[in-house]
C-alpha cells in the first residue's frame, strides 16, 4: 500500500509531466480550476489548485473531501501510484471503476484528450 508521502509524490510527478506537456495534454490542462484527490484506501485527500497544467496541492485532510472541488478525483494510493508512473492506464482503471473523476461537463470534455 502506497504511503502518503508516495501519494503526495506521485501528484508532483504529475504536476512535473503536465508542466512539460504540449501540444492537446498543455491545452486540456489549461485550466484553473480547485482539484481535490482522495485516496480511499489511506482514507485521506489532497486539495489543491490545476492552474495552466500545473497542480499545487495545498492541503491534506483525513477523510473524503469536506467542499466540492471542481475536478475530483478517487483512487487507491497504488493505483495513483501506477497512474503516474504508466504503469496504469487511466482509460482503463477508469472504465473499470478502479478510478473515479467527477468534474463539469466542459472540463470533462476538456479532460477527455488525456485519456
Amino acid at each position: 500500500m502506497a504511503t502518503m508521502d508516495e501519494c503526495r509524490s506521485a501528484l508532483q510527478r504529475l504536476s512535473d509531466n503536465l508542466t512539460r506537456a504540449d501540444g492537446d495534454v498543455r491545452s486540456a490542462t489549461a485550466l484553473d480550476r480547485s482539484l481535490s484527490c482522495h485516496v480511499r484506501d489511506l482514507d485521506l485527500t489532497f486539495t489543491g489548485r490545476l492552474r495552466n497544467g500545473s497542480i499545487t496541492v495545498l492541503d491534506t485532510q483525513a477523510g473524503p473531501p469536506r467542499e466540492k472541488a471542481q475536478i475530483r478525483l478517487a483512487m487507491t494510493g497504488d493505483d495513483l501510484v501506477a497512474l503516474v508512473d504508466g504503469r496504469l492506464d487511466f482509460a482503463k482503471a477508469w472504465a473499470g471503476g478502479r478510478v473515479r473523476l467527477e468534474a463539469g461537463f466542459r472540463d470533462l470534455l476538456r479532460l477527455r484528450t488525456l485519456l
